[in-house]
């Protein structure tokens, strides 16, 4: 199976990225701007958190909190889980299932913010591979 660096490579990410004293409400906007449902926290350039449409529901929403005041560091998901690019995709869903997490920040050996992977990406490879697979072996007993 194909390792993470191929999300990297393929997809040219461009990161979305928030501050952990910005306000919940311009998350939000970024969140709803770039069609995604999370969003990486860096503080001086490094990784400290993830803000998701989950936090907001959670934490803000259901809390009775208001968004315009709220900051991304009242809550953020900070105990993160991080992969490196030269991990596999398998290992990649592992963690997801295992942990329930949906976006995992992806660091390289200095921990420098490199990318992100959602589930969506991880389980579209999965397919996309299996799918291969049926293909080869079909063709093999085809001869």
């Amino acid at each position: 199976m194909k390792k993470i660096q191929h999300f990297l490579t393929e997809a040219k990410q461009k990161l979305i990225t928030v501050s952990p004293d910005d306000r919940v409400y311009f998350a939000l906007t970024r969140l709803a701007d770039n069609n995604l449902s999370s969003v990486l926290v860096l503080d001086s350039g490094k990784l400290v958190g993830i803000f998701s449409e989950r936090d907001y529901a959670r934490k803000v929403a259901l809390q009775g909190k208001n968004s315009q005041t709220s900051t991304v560091k009242e809550v953020m998901t900070s105990n993160l889980v991080t992969m490196r690019p030269d991990q596999s995709i398998a290992e990649c869903m592992q963690i997801m299932t295992e942990r329930h997490i949906r976006h995992l920040p992806i660091v390289d050996s200095d921990e420098k913010l490199v990318g992100i992977v959602s589930i969506g990406d991880v389980v579209k490879e999965t397919m996309e591979e299996q799918r291969r697979m049926i293909e080869e072996l079909q063709r093999y007993i085809a001869g």
